[in-house]
């Protein structure tokens, strides 16, 4: 199993300019988009595996499963603090956020504990991919230095624990059926939630989706985010023999650290 690491981020977002990015509101509204969802989110993720910890007898685990905890718990606080930020560069979050997590709430009271184990394990999945993506593309290169290590030191944690709650959902119940239900939760609840948060920032900066379609045309082609991730997230996670460490990915994020000179933060 993978090493789990949980790391404590020491960056002080005061600074951070509103379209952090490439310099572009719509680049940035996408990302803080999803940005805008993960403390909310990766608390239901911890709420979701430790509902099934006393099931769980294997130690190592059990003692990866408290990594994930520790990981994503820092993940949480790291996102609130960058909430903060949007509220103080004039970004109205606040009703859009008091929405989804109303929404996500009512849905998680009417969810089976294992299917909102299936949900998380889903999830998992979508942000490794996201994750793999962001070093692979070299997406934060272009971002403000402090966004950079945020998402640098999130998308290498992510890397690190992206089995654990798929392997308790298999230890829990294996069922093929399950995990595609989850998948199907997943997939629509966090692409549509995305696709809400991005509107509401980019109307914000004066954009519609329109215009952004409008201005896109002429630029050099390139496969959208949502499907590059979704499409390849949901083949992949449809297969029988599916397992999320198949996919290496061990030394991606040690690799783009070191082509930059840069490490990541020291063990918490």
């Amino acid at each position: 199993m993978t090493s789990i690491v949980v790391r404590d981020l020491d960056v002080d977002f005061a600074q951070v300019p509103r379209h952090w990015l490439a310099s572009h509101p719509v680049a940035t509204a996408i990302s803080n988009g999803i940005n805008m969802l993960f403390p909310h989110g990766e608390r239901f993720f911890v709420r979701s595996v430790k509902h099934f910890l006393p099931r769980i007898t294997d130690p190592e685990l059990r003692a990866q499963i408290k990594g994930f905890f520790g990981q994503e718990g820092r993940h949480a606080r790291a996102h609130d603090q960058f909430n903060q930020i949007l509220r103080a560069q004039g970004f109205e979050v606040d009703r859009f956020l008091e929405r989804y997590e109303t929404i996500t709430q009512w849905i998680e009271a009417r969810q089976s504990p294992e299917l909102r184990l299936a949900i998380t394990a889903a999830a998992e999945h979508f942000t490794a991919i996201l994750a793999e993506d962001a070093f692979r593309q070299q997406v934060l290169d272009s971002a403000d230095p402090r966004m950079r290590e945020l998402l640098a030191w999130h998308a290498s944690e992510e890397l690190e624990h992206k089995a654990v709650a798929y392997d308790v959902l298999q230890q829990v119940n294996p069922s093929y059926a399950l995990r595609v239900l989850g998948l199907v939760f997943a997939a629509t609840l966090l692409g549509g939630f995305w696709i809400w948060a991005s509107t509401t920032l980019l109307h914000q900066d004066g954009w519609t989706w329109r215009r952004v379609f409008r201005e896109a045309r002429g630029m050099p082609r390139r496969e959208p985010l949502l499907p590059r991730v979704f499409a390849k997230g949901i083949r992949s996670y449809l297969r029988r023999d599916f397992h999320p460490s198949a996919h290496d990915t061990t030394r991606l994020a040690a690799e783009w650290y070191a082509a930059r000179g840069m490490t990541l933060p020291d063990a918490a």
